[in-house]
């Protein structure tokens, strides 16, 4: 009987439920506080890099809304100033019991279905399936990956192969930067920019009304 079987039967037996309570409510704030250290060491590490590289965008954490104090992914918002964008994504969903952890490009905000055909993010959509990623109405491009951030496999590789882990992680942001930085600055230029029809009809619109 390995180590780990004679605690788990210890905290089994009835008279030891009231010490087993305790021992879960720490590690369950155990868990929350690994779980934000590694999108905190993401975030600095991410940062590092497209600092070096010299990458026309800003990085921010993403907060839980429904729980206080937990980090749940970060987001990169670009220098521009713009309405509607896409930014690249890394993030934990609960599914199934348990967390996990995609990534891909996410809409700023719900698109209009004119914007979501703009020629170029049609072409960085296609772009992106072609890399197998799926994509739906808040994302234009998503997959997840292998990691469960809350469990035991993967907080034990935070501290038996912390560098390779982060490096990982970086290697897929970087991925969407570099593997396909003209199409997404295409896109998000296209969506910046007014279609000149519209820009027409509303000087028209202006015209008439001067008249």
């Amino acid at each position: 009987m390995n180590d780990e079987q004679v605690v788990l039967d210890f905290f089994a037996q009835e008279e030891n439920l009231p010490l087993a309570l305790v021992a879960a409510e720490h590690l369950d704030s155990m868990r929350l506080r690994l779980n934000n250290e590694f999108w905190q060491a993401l975030h600095e590490r991410l940062t590092a890099a497209i600092a070096q590289q010299v990458l026309p965008w800003d990085i921010a954490l993403t907060e839980d809304r429904n729980s206080e104090d937990c980090t749940v992914g970060l987001h990169l918002l670009p220098h521009t100033e713009q309405a509607l964008f896409l930014r690249p994504f890394m993030e934990q969903q609960y599914i199934g019991g348990g967390y996990r952890i995609y990534y891909g490009l996410m809409w700023s905000s719900a698109p209009t279905p004119d914007k979501a055909q703009i020629a170029q993010v049609k072409a960085l959509r296609e772009a992106l399936q072609g890399d197998g990623f799926k994509d739906n109405e808040s994302f234009l491009a998503w997959s997840w990956t292998p990691w469960h951030p809350r469990s035991k496999d993967f907080l034990m590789s935070l501290f038996t192969r912390r560098d390779e882990l982060l490096d990982e992680a970086v290697g897929l942001i970087q991925h969407l930067l570099q593997g396909h930085d003209k199409a997404l600055n295409a896109a998000n230029t296209a969506l910046r920019e007014e279609p000149r029809s519209v820009t027409v009809s509303l000087d028209q619109l202006k015209a008439s009304l001067k008249r």
